[in-house]
């Protein structure tokens, strides 16, 4: 008679099923968290508990098969945003940007960190899963518990509070204040503390700007890199060291103590002048067309490069005249500001355009004196000639030209009205109210003074905070109302207006001829 063997044989198929659950239920939890960390994990405990205690992991139901993420107890379960595809891509790429950035050894489990701009906390969810328990974002408003209250440009923190520092989705870029989003990093940034920046500049002048602004830190790497989705394509991670010393980037390191010491205009800026229209080499034998028409082939600078990482934005106009001249007419229509706000100096010692100026002083500032070597008091003169007509009348009001190099009267052919004036050393004036951080345009129109003014900004250095200049040279023109008769107004030629263009580009400037 055979003994029955039924109840062994029950007893290992249900510890034989039992098994394959486990492993099964081991291996999707494998493969799940593989996933959501960006095809990484801590191998010494299989993927199994590698994660913060407060977080935890739900599958979602909508169908595409998607895993989701969720927080324990503060997080609802049924928040969709946690459950999105957006929210997981956005999630395995910085947890695979910050994996590597600890691998590198510029972040560890242990570091207290700090996402600056993150609108949902997707970086701060990001480094809580790897492992950096002691993080937090700020934005301007609080998305808790990952994200609270709080302004790049104003953080909420003591200063050398943090040990790494974040910044994604070129958050620093669009700031309206980049310099002060700098500065709150560096100075709640720990010494020795590493910050990383990700930015969409992809130009030698945006990237030199930027790291302008973190003038106490060293740039220990950069990175190009893909981004996640269609808005930002291409990324630049930019890892910088903060040092206790303030860090020479290629400064222009200009005097500001009244001494004369020239400047080297940078690298960056000089491959500007490489991309430049060329100048107008022959001398046009109708100047009032020609070299208006020129001006349509200006190449502008922020036409070339993105200019995003400035502190301020300034428009300088020596020798403005009335507010529709040039300030409102090509200023404010013409100049590409990449939606910049710019302030506006208009330097105008004809008192007949004063009062105009009175209704755009939020926008405006007006400097009544004239622009000079030195401060000293000036004889300005208002001349009239044959050629008065290629003022612009409507503009002007037929206002003669001003300026304060006097001319004497030859044959009745000039008229003039002298006034004593203020004049003031526009190259001091020029190194006291902007700095390298700021992005600077100037256009000059005074009357010959430029032979004067430009060798005074190179003298000083105040040249190298310009970065672009709109010229108007004058010289003894061929005139509009008399053909075959140059204007008697000015001693330069032609010739030495294009070697003062010439002397301005050979030495880095980026200058275009004005009319």
């Amino acid at each position: 008679m055979e003994l029955t063997t039924g109840k062994p044989s029950l007893l290992r198929n249900i510890m034989a099923r039992a098994l394959l659950f486990g492993v099964f239920v081991i291996v999707i939890r494998f493969a799940y968290v593989v996933t959501i960390t960006g095809e990484s994990c801590n191998l010494g405990d299989f993927c199994f508990f590698s994660l913060p205690q407060n977080l935890n992991f739900v599958i979602s139901g909508a169908g595409a098969g998607v895993s989701a993420i969720s927080v324990n107890d503060a997080v609802p379960r049924s928040n969709p945003l946690y459950t999105s595809k957006e929210w997981i891509e956005s999630v395995q790429f910085y947890s695979s940007i910050f994996q590597d950035l600890i691998s590198e050894g510029y972040l560890s489990p242990h570091s207290k960190t700090l996402c600056v701009e993150t609108p949902l906390g997707q970086e701060v969810f990001a480094l809580k899963e790897i492992g950096v328990e002691d993080s937090i974002g700020i934005f301007k408003k609080a998305s808790k518990p990952l994200v609270i209250k709080g302004e790049g440009h104003q953080l909420p923190f003591d200063d050398n509070t943090f040990d790494f520092i974040f910044s994604g989705g070129s958050r620093l870029q669009i700031s309206s204040r980049p310099s002060d989003f700098a500065s709150e990093i560096a100075r709640t940034l720990r010494p020795e503390g590493f910050a990383v920046v990700h930015i969409k500049a992809n130009d030698t002048y945006s990237f030199n700007s930027f790291l302008d602004l973190f003038n106490s830190f060293k740039l220990v790497k950069m990175l190009g890199i893909d981004g996640f989705d269609s808005s930002v394509p291409y990324i630049r991670e930019i890892v910088l060291k903060k040092e206790i010393e303030i860090v020479d980037h290629g400064d222009r390191n200009i005097p500001r103590d009244g001494s004369t010491s020239k400047c080297s205009v940078p690298g960056h800026k000089r491959e500007l002048v490489l991309k430049a229209e060329p100048l107008v080499v022959e001398e046009p034998l109708k100047p009032w067309i020609t070299l208006k028409k020129n001006i349509q082939n200006v190449k502008y600078l922020p036409s070339m490069v993105d200019i995003s990482f400035k502190n301020r934005y300034v428009y300088v106009d020596v020798g403005a005249r009335s507010y529709g001249s040039s300030i409102g007419s090509w200023f404010r229509k013409q100049y590409p500001k990449q939606n910049k706000t710019f302030h506006v100096y208009a330097i105008e010692a004809d008192k007949a355009f004063h009062e105009q100026y009175e209704s755009k002083k939020k926008t405006v500032t007006l400097l009544p004196y004239a622009a000079w070597v030195r401060s000293e008091t000036l004889s300005f003169e208002i001349n009239r000639d044959p050629g008065q007509e290629e003022v612009n009348e409507l503009k002007d009001k037929g206002r003669g030209m001003g300026r304060i190099q006097p001319v004497k009267s030859s044959q009745g052919e000039l008229t003039s009205e002298v006034d004593k004036i203020q004049g003031f050393d526009f190259a001091e004036w020029l190194k006291n109210t902007v700095t390298e951080r700021d992005f600077v345009v100037m256009k000059m129109d005074v009357e010959g003074t430029e032979f004067d003014l430009i060798p005074r900004l190179f003298e000083t250095g105040a040249i190298c905070l310009i970065d672009e200049i709109f010229l108007e040279c004058h010289y003894n023109r061929w005139q509009r109302c008399c053909p075959g008769q140059r204007s008697t107004k000015y001693e330069k030629n032609y010739g030495q207006c294009l070697e003062l263009f010439n002397t301005l580009r050979e030495n880095g400037v980026l200058v275009h001829q004005w009319w």
